[in-house]
């Protein structure tokens, strides 16, 4: 899975390919608040840390992604769950 995310900004889009993204963004991306993030995904990730900074990789985002839905297609006794019609 192959994720791109680029930002414009006032002075118009540079067009450089993203490689990490703030919490804030992170969160945004996925759909959830930051302190949702925080509390229940961030904890599974490996990230960044320069300073008081903290970057969270996209590959590490998809990956997680890619985990975590592979995960929630097994019930806990190891069954493969069949798909609702």
């Amino acid at each position: 899975m192959a994720a791109r995310v680029q930002r414009s900004d006032a002075s118009g889009d540079s067009g450089v390919q993203r490689l990490a993204l703030t919490k804030a963004e992170a969160a945004e991306s996925l759909g959830v608040s930051v302190d949702f993030f925080e509390d229940h995904i961030m904890l599974e990730l490996e990230i960044v840390r320069r300073g008081r900074r903290r970057l969270i990789p996209i590959a590490e985002l998809a990956r997680w992604l890619d985990a975590t839905a592979e995960r929630a297609s097994i019930d806990l006794f190891g069954a493969q769950r069949r798909p609702r019609c």
